[in-house]
């Protein structure tokens, strides 16, 4: 569904402005006015074409930090014995976040005028398909609090992975950055200084400062008409990545990979085996979770390999047998499923298997990263090193012949 920026005034007349996912203007219009908004003006969004590799949308996110503390607020008051629509009203009271305010006044009139609150969040689209399958599951269930009390944690954990993950790669990403950085610098600013200062002097240079000078004035002479080269090849790489069919060249590229496949796929799967075993612990059906999970994953891959699962599993097939035929899944992995089923606690084995691979991923990550860095510094030191030599020849070479 397209987006469209609104401006709309609440009841007390205060003004925002917001984006919404509708069919139409039309059925956008009569919803809001519905909830007591005033529409000053619908307009649909355009589209814009993210240059950032290459998974990130345009539409505007509610942060991760602001949700858990949302679900954490709404269970307490849930479990102190407040009404659903209660709670709601009085956490969108408190909401300082404009865009999710919005968000969660949209859910109560939903829920005021009769849906379940699970259809509510989908509704918006903004909520991941597990949350809204853990909402879901908690209804019918009649454990909505216990249910999300399993979702905030498997929130927090997934948060702290990806926090591990960012962490290793600061460093690294830093020295490079440092690396492209220096090149850059001695290439169009402190080359350029010494050609001019040879070029006065009646004397052959040595073959490898004349090729370092030939180097830098290309690169000088080039240097904004190869960032322009370089933007356009990295927009038209992103705008291919986008389409379903360079995206799933990209995302099979990522687990080949050599070390980093291995490891993208861990993690991964990780995250998958702890999705599962969140709504499995909050009641869905094994077939459903699995259909739930297979849009969520994030690469075409294993999203086709989890199709391919599902329909393994309603064939009446083990879901460790299913998941061995998709050849994504590791092997380690497969034995501990089949271990779960067999002793009934698939669940509880799901969230062994994503323990195990996020501290692998983890282990795995930091030994990679221990190589790296003193790799990056030695290219670091070679570059600056042969610079400096071809750079300073001619001098010593001169001062050779003054002497003798």
């Amino acid at each position: 569904m397209p987006d469209f920026v609104c401006r709309i005034a609440d009841s007390n007349g205060k003004t925002t402005n917001a984006t919404y996912n509708s069919v139409s203007e039309l059925e956008l219009r009569q919803r809001l006015e519905g909830q007591g908004f005033l529409v000053y003006s619908i307009k649909e969004k355009a589209k814009n074409v993210s240059f950032l590799l290459p998974f990130f949308s345009g539409r505007r996110k509610i942060k991760s930090r602001d949700f858990i503390i949302f679900n954490q607020q709404f269970v307490a008051l849930v479990g102190a014995g407040l009404p659903i629509i209660k709670a709601l009203e009085l956490l969108a009271g408190r909401e300082r976040e404009e865009q999710f305010q919005i968000v969660l006044r949209n859910i109560t009139e939903q829920v005021k005028a009769g849906s379940l609150l699970s259809e509510a969040f989908e509704n918006q689209g903004s909520f991941s398909k597990v949350y809204t399958a853990s909402v879901y599951a908690g209804e019918k269930s009649g454990n909505l609090e216990q249910v999300l009390q399993r979702f905030i944690q498997y929130q927090k954990t997934i948060n702290t992975t990806r926090s591990k993950i960012k962490s290793a790669l600061t460093y690294p990403l830093i020295l490079a950055s440092l690396l492209v950085i220096l090149v850059s610098y001695l290439m169009t600013v402190v080359v350029p200084q010494f050609a001019q200062f040879y070029a006065g002097m009646d004397t052959d240079l040595p073959s490898v400062t004349q090729l370092l000078i030939v180097v830098s004035q290309s690169i000088h002479n080039q240097f904004f008409t190869g960032i322009v080269v370089i933007g356009v090849l990295l927009a038209s790489l992103s705008v291919w990545v986008r389409g379903n069919r360079g995206r799933a060249y990209f995302d099979e590229l990522k687990l080949r990979f050599p070390i980093v496949g291995d490891i993208w796929r861990k993690f991964l799967f990780a995250q998958v085996s702890r999705t599962l075993s969140t709504l499995l612990s909050g009641g869905i059906p094994l077939v459903n979770s699995l259909d739930t999970i297979a849009y969520s994953t994030g690469n075409l891959v294993v999203t086709g390999a989890l199709k391919n699962a599902v329909m393994s599993v309603r064939e009446g097939q083990s879901l460790a047998k299913s998941f061995e035929e998709t050849k994504v899944v590791p092997g380690l992995a497969i034995e501990m499923i089949e271990v779960g089923e067999s002793s009934g606690n698939l669940s509880e084995m799901l969230g062994h298997v994503a323990d195990f691979y996020d501290d692998e991923v983890s282990t795995r990550l930091n030994q990679l990263f221990t190589f790296i860095e003193p790799i990056l510094l030695l290219i670091l030191a070679v570059i600056v090193a042969f610079v400096l030599i071809a750079l300073y020849m001619p001098i010593f070479s001169l001062s050779s012949r003054i002497i003798t």
